[in-house]
Formats: structure tokens, C-alpha cells, sequence
């Protein structure tokens, strides 16, 4: 991509209404745009960054044997009455509207009711389980206060996996597959070593229910941290009990605000039993399906990975999700010679299969720079006047402070 033909601009202030850091840096760099309170949308850099954290999610998935579907956002109202969250009374943040038919339909905010009713299909035998299925699925939610930028929002991607198994030791081993999955993803996005499993309620099928929290001051939540451990305790089922089952002592966890980033739930026959879903074992007898679901949200991730890694210049990618690897930069590019070099290091650099974001606009180098440390990029190759007499490219990495010279070749070998 050369930078000039790059539609978005990046600005130095924020909206004014705009107070979350994520969206702030986000906005400014000109990765997404606020459409209103809690809806944005994706600009072509920040949906690189959306596409790379969704192909890391479907690896691990698919890794796992989840099998990806498509459902619809638009919600049959008869399928919901019958697990009972169709009224506003069990679920506060419906999105609804009206037909021109008559009868109203709902925004999807989740999708259990719609993928058990569509597994009725397929699910008869033990033979036919366990199965795992999931989707990127546009979620609605009526929040009554939208906020903290892209972590929190009334429209978002979500990424939802459901399992469908035929007893609780089947449906245990997935959970225990899923949960190692979860932790790879946050390690390949780069957000690992700050993320810790977090024991939450598991509500009224399960003893505790799995969120993935990210430590970090923008959080919402409040969890309680064992760092040797590797894990924590939501604040809601901190207990003596709790923690002697958990093996952990309450002088020995700090408490830390963050982030959640995933979750992972046992849910029964929760929703099997009221919609139908049955099996027959066996012994030749039906019986309900035992189901889990497990969510992360492609967005908020991103939004953590920028709370967590950003520094006063502005973004800092890591490798995994930026939306390029290397920021390549044409100082003075109405010199020839400095021209040609850098459309020939560009060229070589796409040949070899780097993704490169290349800076050829006629603007000062001052403003380049700002640029290059507000878009975040992990690499940046510097062509210049000075570069050229030395035979050289400029080196440096985003996250740190110095750069190098290096030759071509030098240069190739630590990008590519």
C-alpha cells in the first residue's frame, strides 16, 4: 500500500466527546470511525487489524475442531419465548423492531436459541456427536451508556463457539480443549503475559464459570490475581470456600483492574430442554444435549491490545495483528536518487511477501515521523539523502528508542 493512495488521514486531536484512550489513538491514526455512542465503524487499516485478530481466532478454532457457520442477526421471536429471554424483563438490552408484516423481530445479542433449533437438523444419535460450531457474527446490544471506546459498544463482532456433547466427561474435555485455545490466541496477539484465567460465577449449571482478564488500568472489572499461579478470582465469587478449592491464599492475590477479554461457559441443558434438542443415547433413549459456549470479541480485543502497548507517540502493533509489518519511509521524495532507492527496497520488500505501508507523500519529515509513531507500525525503514551516501537503510523498531543503519541485505534478512 503507498501511503499516498491511502484515503484516511491521520489528525491530531480526537473528537471531543470522545474520552476512552483506545478510540482516542484509534480515531487520530484513522483506524475506525465513530458513527455515533457506541458504533463504529472499521477504516481500511483498522479492519487489517480486525481481519489479522479474526484469522488468529479461526486457526485456534478451527484447531480445535470448530466447524464455522453464518447465522442471522435477525431474531425469530418464537424460538426466544420459549427459553424465555425473549421478555425485556429477563434480558434488558434487547434490540427489537417492527415488519412490515406485523410482527417483530429482535437483533441478535447472542445466538444459543438459533443454533440449537438449527442443530435439531442434525443432531439425532450419540453418533453425531460431540460437535462443534462457530461464527464472526455482528452482535446488538442496547446498552443504556455506550463507553470506553471500541471495549464496550451497542454493535460489535463476536465470535461465538457453541459445543454440543452427549455427557458432562465429553463436554469437560472440550471446555479443557477450548480454555488452552483461548490461551494461545492471547499469547499470538500479543497480550498473553498480562492475561490470567479468572475464576467467575458459573451461574446455575456449572460450579464457576472461565473469563480471560487482561490487567490493565482501563478495565471495568475487579479481579483478585495469584501472578504465580497464572490465575485470578472475580471479585463476585471471592470466598473463603472458593479459595481453599482454588488452593490459593487471600494475602498472597493483589487486586487489579481489567479487562475482559473472553469467556467460556458451561450452560447444560439450559437451552436444549426448552427448544428440543435431544439425542438418543445408547440404550436407544433421547436425552438432552449437554452444551458450553464460548465467546471472544475481535474488537474489544483490539481496543486492549491499544490500551495495554500504546505509548505517548501513539499505536505500537504487535507484529501478530498489525495492520502492516514495516512502515517504510521516502524522505525527500522529489529527490530522484532517494525515489528510486526507496521504490526499489518497496518493491523488493512486496516480492519477497512483506506487507509494507510505504510513505511516499511529498510532507516533511517531521511530519512522517509523527506519522509513522501515531500508525504504530512494528518496523520502520528509513531512505533519505544521508542513507543513500552511506549505503544504507535506517532500522528501527517501533518499540524502541534507537534505530540502526544497515545494508540491504542486513535489511531483508530481519524482515522478511
Amino acid at each position: 500500500m503507498r501511503q499516498s493512495e491511502l484515503f484516511t488521514k491521520t489528525r491530531k486531536e480526537a473528537p471531543k466527546d470522545e474520552v476512552a484512550r483506545n478510540a482516542q489513538l484509534l480515531i487520530r491514526a484513522g483506524y475506525i470511525h465513530k458513527e455515533m455512542a457506541g458504533v463504529y465503524s472499521y477504516l481500511p487499516l483498522g479492519f487489517r487489524v480486525l481481519n489479522k485478530i479474526v484469522n488468529i481466532i479461526r486457526e485456534e478454532m478451527n484447531g480445535i475442531g470448530g466447524q464455522e457457520l453464518f447465522l442471522t442477526a435477525l431474531q425469530d421471536p418464537e424460538i426466544w419465548k420459549k427459553s424465555g429471554r425473549w421478555s425485556e424483563k429477563v434480558v434488558d438490552n434487547w434490540f427489537k423492531t417492527d415488519i412490515k408484516a406485523g410482527d417483530k423481530v429482535g437483533l441478535g445479542f447472542t445466538h444459543e436459541e438459533p443454533i440449537v433449533r438449527l442443530m435439531g437438523n442434525h443432531v439425532h444419535s450419540y453418533r453425531d456427536l460431540p460437535k462443534l460450531a462457530y461464527q464472526f457474527q455482528t452482535k446488538f446490544r442496547n446498552e443504556e451508556r455506550a463507553k470506553s471506546g471500541i471495549l464496550r459498544t451497542r454493535e460489535f463482532l463476536m465470535k461465538d463457539l457453541y459445543s454440543f456433547s452427549k455427557d458432562e466427561k465429553e463436554h469437560n474435555k472440550i471446555y479443557e480443549k477450548t480454555k488452552e485455545a483461548y490461551v494461545r490466541i492471547f499469547n499470538r496477539v500479543g497480550v498473553g503475559e498480562r492475561t490470567f484465567l479468572t475464576f467467575a460465577s458459573g451461574g446455575s449449571f456449572s460450579k464457576y464459570s472461565h473469563e480471560f482478564q487482561t490487567i490493565c488500568d482501563a478495565g471495568e472489572d475487579t479481579i483478585y490475581v495469584d501472578e504465580k499461579k497464572k490465575i485470578a478470582v472475580n471479585k463476585d465469587v471471592l470466598t473463603p470456600e472458593v479459595l481453599k478449592e482454588l488452593g490459593v491464599k487471600r494475602d498472597e492475590l493483589v487486586e487489579k483492574k481489567a479487562i475482559e477479554v473472553g469467556n467460556i461457559f458451561s450452560q447444560g441443558t439450559r437451552f436444549s430442554e426448552p427448544l428440543g434438542l435431544k439425542f438418543k443415547n445408547e440404550q436407544g433413549k433421547e436425552t438432552p444435549v449437554i452444551m458450553g459456549a464460548y465467546g471472544i470479541g475481535p474488537g474489544r480485543l483490539m481496543g486492549t491490545i491499544v490500551e495495554l502497548l500504546a505509548d505517548k507517540a501513539g499505536l505500537v502493533w504487535p507484529s501478530s495483528v498489525a495492520p502492516f509489518k514495516v512502515h517504510l519511509i521516502s524522505l525527500a521524495p522529489e529527490n530522484e536518487e532517494v525515489k528510486s532507492a526507496a521504490d526499489h527496497l518497496y518493491k523488493k520488500l512486496v516480492t519477497a511477501g512483506v506487507e509494507v505501508l510505504y510513505d511516499d507523500r511529498d510532507a516533511r519529515a517531521g511530519e512522517k515521523f509523527t506519522d509513522s509513531d501515531l500508525l504504530g507500525l512494528p518496523i520502520r525503514l528509513v531512505i533519505s539523502d544521508k542513507t543513500i551516501k552511506a549505503s544504507k537503510v535506517e532500522f528501527k523498531l517501533r518499540a524502541q528508542e534507537k534505530s540502526t543503519l544497515l545494508d540491504e541485505a542486513e535489511v531483508l534478512q530481519k524482515v522478511v
